[in-house]
């Protein structure tokens, strides 16, 4: 089932439906990619006709931000949740150590990968990390590409955490499907959480949708904009969607 936030599909669907969904697609080795979709990522896609149809073409698009599930909420989705980046890649490393699924990070820096394997081989002992790779901050030319490709392909990995951000990310995953024989999921900074190198808001902010907040007041400089103006947009978008609905 889906429904529409300012126009863009997103996915109506527990995490626990979305982690067995995306587990059965790994096990064969499916090459399919997953968006991860907050409020920036869903204004993003509502202007950007491009980048739009990568997260309408993605195989799955999950609620990320508590105003997303809150817009499907209101706009007849009982019961739906977020089902956030972070949280979703804990449990599918959960259920691919238990699963014996291989998993494969790509993004971030050398440092943040190393803590997070630390993490990882620490808390799922079980766990088969497959690689991790941290790629150049430039376009990376056609060989390279395809030496990227052939690494993730020959390591065995059913799942690829790609965390290169937004929109990076998505439209990397778009541009590798049917070329990676692997579910590539955006996660967004999950990395830099599970490796500790970024503290998570606290649960109870979590909760009542307000880690965006605590993430702008942990990096003002680099969030102002996404946050501030991007939440306004998407407010706005909001406001009209649910009032056409009850008229």
């Amino acid at each position: 089932m889906t429904g529409r936030v300012l126009g863009v599909p997103i996915d109506v669907i527990s995490m626990s439906d979305a982690a067995d969904r995306i587990l059965c697609w790994a096990k064969a080795r499916e090459s399919r990619y997953v968006t991860i979709c907050n409020a920036h990522v869903v204004v993003t896609a509502s202007q950007d006709t491009e980048y739009g149809r990568i997260i309408a073409g993605s195989d799955m698009a999950t609620p990320d931000g508590a105003p997303v599930a809150w817009v499907l909420r209101n706009s007849g989705f009982n019961g739906q949740r977020r089902v956030c980046g972070p949280d979703l890649m804990w449990l599918l490393c959960e259920m691919s150590a238990r699963e014996r699924v291989s998993i494969y990070a790509y993004g971030s820096t050398g440092a943040t990968l190393n803590l997070l394997k630390t993490r990882l081989s620490h808390v799922f002992p079980s766990l088969f990390i497959g690689g991790l790779e941290s790629p150049p901050f430039r376009p990376l030319s056609n060989d390279e590409d395809e030496a990227v490709i052939a690494r993730i392909n020959s390591s065995g990995a059913g799942i690829v955490f790609v965390g290169l951000g937004c929109p990076k990310q998505e439209r990397w995953m778009a541009s590798h499907r049917g070329r990676i024989n692997a579910v590539m999921i955006g996660v967004g900074a999950a990395f830099d959480f599970h490796a500790g190198t970024v503290r998570r808001a606290p649960q109870w902010m979590q909760r009542s949708g307000l880690e965006w907040l605590y993430r702008l007041c942990s990096e003002p400089r680099r969030l102002w904009k996404r946050y501030l103006v991007t939440n306004s947009i998407f407010i706005f978008g909001a406001a009209l969607q649910l009032l056409k609905i009850r008229n």
